[in-house]
């Protein structure tokens, strides 16, 4: 279906998702909210990509929810967080309020230097909705996260570099390249695997270790039925990068 809020553009194994509302910050309204839970769907539905890329119109990434539609509500975050492929967050500018929480839903974020991060909830007597007060403090700690959610105040890429809210820091000319070269790379590696192992890191989270070594034992095991595990290792002993089809 045609969207008017984002674009959505499939490239061999890679799906690009571009927020595209420029003269407004791309700021995240119901409308865009329900286009991004109709591509990830969709892309949930097609086997054969394996790694997602969001990211924005020139300017910025994010300025957050569309202020005229803040008592209405929008969980844009959690139809990024549904993905069941790689999700990587190309974040050329600020990345605000919702807009910082639907790159918290990814699951590798890239800045441009020019960047800057901020929950600023706080400082209109609200909270973080989508899902800022948990996805947060599982990245950079308890501490840093309720420094940044009760101060509401913005911090630079550097910054969000060295408490590990992001991955890496690049220079904006060279953002979206450096995106593309660790999809790329991700394409060649096992998509089953890949699907397994994000699901054995997110859904450990929220258990005790012995009960994620479970978890991990269980898809492990899975796992060794799979086409694709013979292929890993025919292609190992015949010395050539492995052909996998998600099988």
């Amino acid at each position: 279906m045609p969207y008017e809020t984002i674009i959505y553009e499939k490239k061999g194994q890679i799906a690009y998702i571009t927020l595209n509302r420029p003269q407004l910050g791309n700021a995240i309204n119901a409308q865009m909210t329900r286009e991004l839970a109709d591509a990830c769907q969709g892309i949930n539905e097609d086997e054969e990509i394996s790694v997602v890329i969001l990211k924005a119109t020139e300017g910025v990434f994010s300025s957050g929810s569309d202020p005229k539609e803040w008592e209405m509500g929008c969980d844009a975050p959690s139809a990024v967080a549904s993905l069941g492929r790689v999700v990587i967050a190309a974040i050329n500018g600020d990345a605000w309020g919702e807009g910082l929480e639907l790159a918290l839903a990814c699951d590798i974020r890239i800045a441009s230097e020019g960047a800057r991060f901020c929950l600023p909830h706080t400082g209109y007597g609200l909270i973080p909705r989508g899902g800022g007060t948990q996805r947060l403090p599982r990245l950079v700690g308890k501490g840093k996260a309720l420094e940044m959610i009760l101060t509401a105040e913005p911090i630079d890429a550097q910054e969000a570099f060295r408490i590990g809210l992001v991955n890496r820091v690049v220079p904006s000319e060279k953002l979206l390249q450096e995106v593309e070269e660790i999809a790329k790379r991700i394409t060649t590696r096992g998509p089953i695997a890949l699907r397994y192992a994000k699901e054995a890191i997110n859904k450990g989270l929220d258990l005790t270790l012995e009960q994620g070594l479970r978890l991990e034992a269980d898809l492990y095991f899975l796992i060794q039925t799979t086409a694709d595990r013979m292929e890993g290792i025919r292609g190992f002993l015949e010395k050539r990068p492995p052909q996998f089809k998600g099988q």
